[in-house]
């Protein structure tokens, strides 16, 4: 059984909202994307000035953590344990259609998944906490990261060593949600969200004229039995308890209406919630592509681009976050009742050291949050207020950690 909060937390992210506000407005209006968010970073940097942190770069990004050591012997506090909160900085290439005062002045760059505020949430935990330096047992390592749209930000981060410079035993991090009330923290053991792979398929047969295809090998019908069979694949062969997802979202192919082409290239993602369905599907889409190919005197070239692991929840984390949650009061703690098929790259983090990943919900209070606008939208708001909530939760993961560990 976990103690109470010894602090009142919900009262420390109250204290930093006004500046936290400020900085995410500052973020949201000069967007960048990728792995490296110079202005980003500085600008965070900055807000960070002055505070008893231990700062540690990123040699292949513009991200960086921010290390504070609490009281006791050597700086590490009476257990030694360390704890790891994380937020994103980077945006997404696609313009802004919210009207704001504040929307982006970069065009066809927008902040539609929230990674401006979660870069201020973090900024002000770390404001919070280290007025509270000498009351941790322990040490909190802050990273900020960019190129979590599909950069793969957080493995960068770890290759160079940064998840090393002190070890982690346990991370955290909130992604805000958009289409739950604001205030409510969601969640939920194992499987949280997808692995993420992009699938090229490039079939090969031999172009000519339309009139007479049996002159040469028509590879459009021969890719169009490829996309059939994958479905086919997914729906015979893939547990419906471990399932995948696997669609073809784009196939390229020919010049003209008289003219078979040589070649059809298809594209399309994969999905899947375990390293076993990931590997059988992948082999699948191989086989069928090939085989099929062959069948028909034409040629199958697969390329897999993995993406993101699957990003796998500690059930204590998740215990941890739950009753944290319903501590602070508030909307409390929903559980999400089944994995949600989308990618993360967090998933890198959790792979190295145990934790959890939960959503926010940020939808304002006269918003339906069924019909709000989703992540990734160019119309995608938050309710600013809830931010205080996420500096407390943040704190809260923290301080409830490095003192009682997961219970």
């Amino acid at each position: 059984m976990n103690a109470p909060l010894a602090t009142d937390w919900t009262a420390a992210g109250a204290a930093e909202l006004d500046e936290i506000v400020a900085l995410r407005r500052a973020i949201h209006a000069d967007p960048e994307v990728g792995l490296h968010c110079t202005r980003t970073t500085a600008k965070l940097r900055a807000a960070l000035d002055g505070l008893p942190l231990e700062i540690h770069e990123s040699s292949s990004t513009s991200g960086f953590i921010a290390i504070l050591r609490g009281g006791g012997a050597g700086g590490k506090g009476d257990n030694g344990r360390t704890v790891l909160l994380r937020g994103d900085m980077d945006a997404l290439p696609m313009p802004e259609e919210t009207g704001l005062d504040y929307a982006s002045r970069v065009p066809n760059t927008m902040h539609a998944c929230g990674h401006d505020s979660h870069a201020a949430m973090l900024v002000g935990a770390a404001r919070a906490l280290s007025a509270r330096r000498e009351s941790l047992p322990g040490t909190v390592v802050f990273m900020f990261q960019p190129g979590e749209e599909g950069y793969h930000g957080a493995r960068f981060m770890i290759e160079d060593g940064l998840l090393d410079v002190e070890r982690p035993d346990a991370a955290f991090a909130l992604h805000i949600w958009p289409n739950a009330p604001g205030g409510v923290v969601l969640g939920r053991p194992g499987p949280l969200l997808a692995s993420t792979d992009a699938l090229n398929i490039t079939v090969r047969g031999q172009g000519g004229h339309a009139a007479m295809p049996h002159e040469g090998v028509d590879p459009i019908p021969v890719a169009c039995e490829i996309v059939t069979a994958l479905s086919t694949f997914v729906a015979r062969q893939i547990p419906v308890t471990d399932p995948a997802v696997l669609s073809i979202t784009r196939i390229d192919a020919g010049s003209a209406y008289n003219i078979v082409p040589d070649q059809v290239e298809l594209k399309g993602t994969l999905r899947t919630l375990s390293n076993a369905t990931r590997d059988k599907a992948q082999a699948g889409l191989r086989r069928i592509a090939d085989h099929i190919a062959q069948a028909h005197g034409c040629t199958a070239e697969v390329r897999i681009d993995e993406g993101y692991p699957v990003t796998m929840n500690d059930p204590r984390a998740v215990d941890l976050v739950r009753g944290i949650a319903e501590d602070l009061g508030g909307r409390g703690w929903r559980t999400v009742p089944a994995p949600i098929m989308g990618g993360e790259d967090f998933s890198y983090v959790l792979r190295e050291v145990p934790g959890a990943m939960a959503f926010l919900g940020v939808a304002a209070e006269d918003v339906d949050p069924a019909t709000a606008p989703p992540l990734h939208n160019t119309r995608m708001t938050i309710e600013e207020s809830v931010m205080a909530r996420g500096v407390a939760l943040h704190c809260a993961f923290a301080a409830r950690f490095l003192e009682d560990g997961f219970g």
